[in-house]
């Protein structure tokens, strides 16, 4: 697992389970950006899921934290059916209240720091398609879209890859 991670006054570390219902205020309100009318309606406690991504023994959520407050995560494990050397960015959130300050290049590094430690080879990812600014984001880190994973008709996802470098 990542150690505290210093970047200035920001902190990227491991999150807490007594975090989760901070996550997911943040989660869903970086989520609403995105969709134009508004996040769909479900029956998801998103407290409880965070809850239960942090607990995971086999995943890992990282949060970047400036002041005592949390302003991005990230959460990421191995997918289902997947072989060891993959990982699946399963979230990646900023605080849309503090875009553009580095939180996102700062957290997207120390996933990519953890993957590295974990000798991971390449990472995937679904991106809604209505999210432009995170499809901007993850390809000026070098991600691409999915050759193994094109997006079906009607599908709400672009699937992308990244190649996690070596030392």
């Amino acid at each position: 697992m990542i150690s505290d991670r210093v970047t200035g006054a920001r902190v990227i570390r491991t999150a807490l389970p007594a975090e989760a219902e901070t996550i997911a205020d943040l989660h869903v309100r970086a989520r609403s950006t995105y969709y134009p009318d508004g996040v769909p309606q479900s029956d998801v406690d998103w407290a409880e899921a965070w809850r239960g991504s942090v607990e995971r023994p086999d995943g890992q959520v990282l949060c970047a934290v400036e002041q005592g407050r949390i302003v991005g995560i990230a959460s990421f494990r191995t997918p289902d059916g997947a072989p060891a050397e993959t990982v699946k960015l399963f979230q990646f959130h900023v605080d849309p209240d503090r875009w553009r300050a580095g939180i996102g290049t700062d957290l997207h590094a120390a996933c990519v720091e953890q993957w590295r430690a974990d000798g991971r080879r390449s990472a995937v990812l679904d991106v809604h398609v209505g999210n432009r600014r995170a499809q901007a984001f993850y390809a000026r880190r070098g991600w691409v879209p999915d050759p193994e994973n094109p997006p079906a008709d009607g599908d709400h996802h672009l699937f992308l890859r990244f190649s996690v470098p070596g030392e």
